[in-house]
């Protein structure tokens, strides 16, 4: 009988070696998958970045059929960059959008070209240029502007929507207690806004930035500004602006909301409201930084106090205007400490 057991002791070692003969499985490294769930390759960047870019264009155009006008796009006339413009044939080209001067300052040379890595040494030299004399025609459009309000949102609402009404009755109450308003001078929210700013009887401006399809100014817009490089056109929108107003939008909104956020996080800016208008479209972004971005201590509790919630196009106004009196008494006391 103990040998019995003996025997099997010596078999299951025998087994629970590992086998010289027998090589181990490599594990298969799985694709990581893109957010909405599809294994993420080349191709697949590709066709959505091409997907997205003709998204905005779509979203942008149908700003301007639902506020009864022809898209710039359509026209046949199309500025490229600033106030230049050309005649683009899209019959005779690819889907590949004309370049932009952003996407030439990003782009890095070819690689492996030792050519292509001098010219673009010597072209950024020059580009460095254009981009100070850009930053220079807007700090002297602009030189004017005290009391800016931006407002930012979505290019595809339409005329009949209750958020354009309460983006051009902020704005309108602004413009009548004597704030500027600034937009990206496209259709939807930001025409809305600039529509609101002329009829309080305030100052109405639009920067403008190039993209791959001519976006163009909405007609409300009486004070226009071409941007090509982005940072450039967002250096504008803090500079001149005391409080930030965010109607619901896509990627371009959400850029300008986190970028106030970090300013005022880390002590760039002050007093400077942040203002999410549509109580309902932000919930599910609060509830996320609550729980998550929160609850994983990625930020601290006061940091979701920079944002203000709202629903009331007053409550909007009346939150501005109580930070623009803040900030200027505090100003006020700190000069007469200097002078004291």
């Amino acid at each position: 009988m103990p040998s019995r057991k003996k025997a099997t002791a010596k078999r299951a070692e025998r087994v629970d070696e590992p086998r010289s003969d027998v090589k181990p499985k490599k594990k298969r490294a799985s694709a990581p998958r893109t957010a909405s769930g599809k294994k993420a390759n080349p191709a697949l960047l590709a066709a959505a970045q091409h997907e997205a870019q003709q998204g905005m264009r779509q979203r942008t155009e149908e700003g301007h059929i639902a506020a009864g006008r022809v898209p710039p796009s359509q026209g046949v006339e199309k500025r490229v960059s600033g106030a230049s413009a050309r005649v683009i044939d899209d019959a005779i080209r690819d889907w590949r959008p004309p370049v932009t001067e952003d996407e030439k300052l990003l782009s890095g040379p070819a690689t492996g070209d030792r050519r292509a890595t001098d010219d673009f040494t010597r072209t950024d030299t020059w580009r460095a240029m254009r981009i100070m004399s850009e930053v220079i025609e807007g700090f002297d459009t602009l030189a004017g502007v005290e009391k800016g309000v931006s407002v930012f949102g979505s290019a595809r609402t339409h005329p009949d929507d209750p958020q354009y009404a309460q983006s051009t009755e902020v704005s309108r109450l602004l413009a009548e207690a004597g704030f500027s308003i600034i937009t990206g001078a496209g259709p939807g929210i930001m025409e809305a806004a600039n529509k609101g700013a002329r009829l309080g009887g305030g100052r109405s401006i639009g920067c403008n930035i190039e993209l791959p399809f001519e976006q163009g100014a909405n007609p409300y817009v009486d004070t226009l500004v071409n941007f090509r490089y982005f940072f450039v056109r967002k250096t504008m929108f803090i500079k001149y602006s005391v409080a930030f107003i965010i109607f619901p939008g896509g990627f371009g909104t959400l850029d300008e909301l986190f970028e106030a956020l970090t300013l005022i996080q880390t002590g760039k800016i002050y007093q400077f409201p942040v203002i999410l208008f549509g109580r309902h479209y932000w919930a599910g972004l609060v509830r996320w930084l609550q729980t998550r971005v929160l609850g994983e201590r990625k930020i601290s509790a006061g940091d979701l106090d920079l944002m203000l919630l709202t629903d009331d196009p007053a409550e909007a106004a009346n939150a501005v205007i109580s930070a623009y009196n803040s900030q200027n008494n505090t100003a006020e006391r700190r000069a007469e400490k200097s002078h004291g």
